[in-house]
């Protein structure tokens, strides 16, 4: 099978629908840059083996007053939603058919800005997380792999406008990540909503 194939991609104890294209050139175009433009991005730093290393990219979370967020240590409290964030949000629960309280930014500088390994399975997502990932910016690969396993399965090329909706039991049994690359790619921001169903 080819490794970018079009969805729907059957992968066993997953659900992915990936929409191409999901969002008008024009349109994506704008709310790229208006999110370049207006969000307050940071750069964490996670724990680990004894040191300090910051994340490699720039983020930053919205949601809900409740909707705090825990992953790689961190607690996230949210900033409130912009009218933008909210126009972009309610468009998604569309796609999604449930509601979203909570979305965290990912801007991906370059090639060398990048995600490690890793499932979207936090307690606080509950038993079966739905995260919905909006793409705008340049094209980064998307790679997926079984858990307890270190071989590549299936990967994606997520393209500016594209939608990537993972739910089911996706986070139980399946890794993704988006590795560092040597090709000269453009700025990219992602955005991933998600309900938070139990509160940190």
């Amino acid at each position: 099978m080819d490794l970018f194939d079009d969805l729907p991609l059957h992968l066993p104890d997953a659900e992915l629908d990936l929409r191409r294209h999901w969002l008008a050139p024009a349109c994506a175009d704008r709310w790229l840059q208006q999110l370049l433009a207006q969000t307050p991005w940071t750069q964490p730093q996670v724990f680990l083996h004894g040191r300090h290393y910051p994340v490699p990219r720039l983020v930053a979370w919205y949601g809900d007053a409740e909707a705090s967020y825990r992953y790689s240590g961190l607690v996230h409290q949210p900033l409130p939603w912009t009218p933008l964030l909210a126009q972009i949000r309610a468009r998604v629960e569309a796609a999604a058919g449930q509601p979203l309280n909570g979305v965290l930014l990912n801007y991906y500088r370059d090639g060398r800005d990048s995600m490690g390994w890793h499932s979207d399975d936090e307690p606080e997502l509950g038993p079966d997380p739905l995260v919905a990932s909006l793409n705008l910016g340049g094209s980064r690969r998307f790679d997926l792999r079984r858990k307890g396993h270190s071989r590549i399965e299936h990967s994606l090329q997520l393209e500016h406008g594209t939608l990537l909706v993972m739910r089911g039991a996706t986070q139980h049994h399946w890794q993704h990540q988006v590795a560092k690359t040597a090709q000269p790619v453009a700025p990219r921001i992602n955005l991933t909503f998600r309900l938070i169903r139990t509160q940190s």
